[in-house]
């Protein structure tokens, strides 16, 4: 039994994500192979390799997956699996992408977001926004599973890196194409990597206020996220958003400012370790996942937060 671990990078970098995807393979008792396919990604690959229980890297160099688009990745994927009776990848946006095609070209059912297993056939997944945790049994010959990353621990480096092997991409099924990549510039950490996160909701009022939230998030070197409410208020951007149909997040430190706590929102946060829920409305639901909380206004009470910690 051996399991493939597509790996999520930029090139340049391999994301985090991978490493806690790496850990879930390792879990299954068999061999980890890791695939790095994109172009002048060689870092990427000696990252991987470097990886602790990663036994060999595939690295396929190719113009074609430059992009990483699923549509040329999925083939090669889907060559490569017959050697493989688990290939995984985290249920990140690339791996939310890929891993259905690549299910669909094996004529397999897709097992998503996995947060245990239980055996090499058996895994746990959240279901209904994370109030039930069902228990799903696959008799694929070739289970195509996406990992949820906060529920493995990040793979550690080994000071004995694996052999690093290249394979043939699949080429460019002219399908897609990359039109423009825009990015937001921020000296703030990622979102989904933070150790701490201040989360905005609705109770913010509006756009000119986020400086506020700002100032918090400097003073604690966090990243910033929101509920839906803020989003579609267009007080942040879309990619700030946490919870059941934004990002997935669980840092060390979760404040909730303004967030009333649908359990939408909670479906994307509530497995931080500590959660601080500042709200002026007693009753909020977010209380009840709150380890801490605050009843009171958040423009009376951020202020005095932030006058504390730049003592």
């Amino acid at each position: 039994m051996s399991a493939l671990v597509i790996a999520d990078h930029d090139n340049e970098h391999l994301n985090a994500a991978t490493r806690c995807t790496i850990t879930a393979a390792g879990e299954l008792g068999g061999g980890v192979e890791v695939l790095v396919a994109g172009h002048n990604c060689a870092a990427v690959a000696d990252a991987a390799a470097r990886c602790e229980g990663v036994s060999r890297v595939l690295l396929c160099d190719d113009e074609s997956c430059r992009a990483q688009l699923a549509e040329n990745i999925a083939p090669l994927v889907v060559q490569l699996a017959e050697r493989y009776t688990h290939v995984l990848a985290a249920a990140t946006t690339s791996g939310k992408d890929l891993m259905p095609r690549v299910a669909a070209l094996l004529g397999v059912a897709q097992i998503s977001d996995i947060i245990a297993i239980v055996s090499q056939d058996t895994f746990i997944r959240p279901i209904y926004a994370g109030n039930v945790l069902a228990t799903v049994q696959s008799a694929d010959s070739t289970r195509v599973i996406t990992v949820r990353r906060t529920a493995f621990q990040s793979a550690g480096d080994t000071d004995n890196p694996a052999p690093v092997e290249t394979v043939t991409a699949a080429g460019d099924s002219g399908l897609a194409r990359l039109l423009e990549e825009n990015q937001t510039p921020s000296e703030r950490p990622e979102l989904t990597g933070a150790d701490v996160v201040i989360a905005v909701g609705r109770g913010l009022g509006n756009k000119e206020h986020l400086d506020l939230i700002e100032k918090l998030a400097d003073s604690l070197g966090a990243a910033i996220g929101a509920s839906r409410a803020a989003v579609d208020a267009g007080f942040v951007p879309n990619d700030y958003q946490v919870g059941q149909t934004g990002k997935i997040v669980a840092p060390r430190l979760y404040i909730a400012v303004g967030i009333s706590g649908a359990i939408q929102h909670l479906a994307g946060m509530k497995d931080s370790q500590v959660i601080v829920a500042i709200n002026k409305d007693a009753e909020a639901p977010i209380f009840q996942v709150a380890d801490y909380g605050i009843v009171g206004d958040l423009f009376t009470v951020v202020p005095q937060l932030i006058a504390a910690l730049n003592r």
